[in-house]
């Protein structure tokens, strides 16, 4: 992907570091991932060294330096998905996708990650794809939604 921050950069004023943090959310938004180019830019455009840039960015878990695949499945591992298959889920998921959570499938059609809660109790166990919500999950029934991203009918 090609980064073109210039404009995001334009918003902020040179050489203010407190603002290191919208802009890097704002070039995550915008692109939907933190490129070394990217922060290499910003460090030019506020006078900081990559390195606490990247010290930062990481210390939040909200950045992501590696872009999302097509479709970003987010699985939910909350005390309730937990109890209810939520490990089953994911290692289902880690096989049929060959990736772990933070990865991307080399094609870029699939991302995984793992979120704490996702404050659907009462649906356990639960993934979302995008926008989509599959709850009440069986780890046989992983397949089936992956599938249906693959063939268009999701």
């Amino acid at each position: 992907m090609d980064y073109q921050t210039s404009a995001i950069l334009a918003k902020y004023p040179r050489g203010q570091s407190d603002c290191l943090i919208p802009i890097l959310q704002d070039i995550q938004e915008e692109y939907g991932y933190l490129s070394e180019t990217a922060v290499v830019e910003v460090g030019r455009h506020l006078d900081l060294p990559s390195s606490k840039i990247f010290g930062l960015a990481t210390f939040y878990n909200q950045f992501r330096f590696e872009p999302r695949g097509r479709f970003h499945v987010s699985l939910c591992h909350g005390t309730s998905c937990n109890v209810a298959a939520a490990p089953e889920i994911l290692r289902e998921l880690e096989k049929i996708l060959k990736i772990r959570p933070g990865e991307t499938t080399r094609d870029g059609m699939f991302s995984l990650e793992i979120l704490a809660c996702m404050g659907a109790c009462h649906l356990a166990p639960l993934i979302r794809v995008n926008d989509n919500y599959h709850t009440k999950l069986d780890p046989g029934s992983i397949g089936d939604i992956i599938d249906s991203y693959i063939t268009g009918e999701e």
